[in-house]
């Protein structure tokens, strides 16, 4: 946030802040930080877990909406984000953070829409394991602060959106399910800038690898697709690989039976990996979502190795019925695998990481150098 209102800074004058979605907090921060004391207004739409730090605060508007599924709490702020772009007086410049989650997160929805229609469509693409474009154009469809409806109400005042990007190709038409989209058939001055995105999230954990002294590769693309396929996938590069470290984000997807067990789609990929890792000492894969959270489950994915599937089989569970019931959350707490990071404050989409390295090449690098340094 400070790299970009510093590298391109807001027009002299007042500012007022709408942040929406699961990074809004530290957005808004940054944003704080960049301005330093011209905004006068800001409006802060959050999970309640995200909020609570900023209580503090008294001068900022905090309103809690609901994730995964959006409830009435999702249609009172987006009813507060309407309202607001109201509000916002003819001197002020309208800044706008939006960033994943806020699908659910804010709501408006169209005459004759209702809120179970809306859930029921939410479930129904979770379970059938629909891509997140897919499932947001739906979304946008129900709604009238989606797909550009929000840009619509502003009619034509300039306003801009700095956007955190958790959608492939990065789309600000995707995003949030276009809550920033561009308003349809009508007058438009809203400049949109993707700030952040899964590339720098890769770069990140690039940069740090390197600095331990391994050897990194950082797949090409964004990955999409069914977990269990990618598993596969992935499983076969790093084993096949030079490089000690192997790198790939995007989203996997999970066709749900009708009766799914605990766990999430990282969850879900790492089991599918573990299988395949079976047997072999010098491989480890970590999946997990850079929000911090995987499903409805409160952990954000998993890090399995070669005695994953061993460990859940002498817990008296079976690593495949786990997988068909969507119950790997199940499993990999019974074999210590899963990851707990609690909400990071960021949501960029999902990260897996791949390493090769023998014990004995583990431990010559925690006794000394970078790793020693970090650990």
């Amino acid at each position: 946030m400070r790299e970009a209102l510093g590298a391109a800074p807001i027009p002299a004058g007042p500012v007022w802040v709408a942040a929406v979605g699961k990074a809004a907090a530290a957005m808004a921060l940054g944003a704080h930080d960049a301005l330093a004391g011209r905004i006068e207004r800001t409006l802060i739409i959050s999970t309640d877990a995200l909020l609570a730090p900023l209580a503090a605060r008294p001068h900022w508007e905090l309103q809690p909406g609901a994730h995964p599924l959006p409830d009435e709490r999702s249609l009172a702020a987006g009813a507060r984000l309407w309202s607001w772009v109201e509000e916002v007086p003819p001197a002020a410049q309208p800044l706008f953070l939006i960033s994943g989650g806020a699908s659910s997160l804010v709501e408006v929805l169209k005459p004759g829409t209702t809120l179970a229609e809306l859930r029921e469509l939410n479930a129904q693409g979770h379970a059938a394991g629909i891509d997140i474009a897919t499932l947001n154009a739906r979304r946008a469809a129900l709604s009238c602060i989606k797909a550009g409806g929000l840009a619509a109400r502003l009619a034509g005042r300039p306003a801009r959106a700095l956007l955190m990007s958790d959608v492939p190709r990065d789309d600000p038409e995707v995003i949030g399910s276009g809550l920033l989209g561009r308003a349809g058939g009508g007058p438009d001055a809203v400049e949109r800038q993707v700030i952040a995105s899964i590339t720098q999230a890769l770069a990140g954990a690039a940069d740090c690898a390197r600095e331990l002294g391994l050897t990194v590769h950082v797949s090409g693309g964004r990955f999409a697709g069914e977990a269990a396929r990618l598993a596969a996938r992935f499983t076969h590069e790093l084993l096949l690989g030079q490089a000690q470290l192997c790198l790939w984000g995007g989203e996997s997807t999970v066709r749900l039976p009708p009766r799914p067990g605990r766990g999430g789609r990282n969850q879900q990929l790492a089991l599918a990996a573990a299988r395949l890792l079976a047997g072999q000492p010098d491989l480890l894969l970590l999946a997990a979502g850079t929000d911090g959270i995987d499903g409805v489950t409160e952990d954000a994915g998993a890090l399995v190795d070669g005695e994953t599937c061993a460990r859940i089989t002498l817990a008296a569970l079976d690593p495949e019925a786990a997988l068909a019931a969507a119950d790997a959350g199940t499993a990999l707490a019974a074999s210590g695998d899963l990851l707990h990071t609690g909400p990071t404050g960021t949501n960029v989409g999902d990260l897996v990481l791949g390493l090769k390295m023998s014990v004995a090449q583990a431990r010559g690098r925690a006794r000394g150098g970078a790793a020693a340094r970090v650990l």
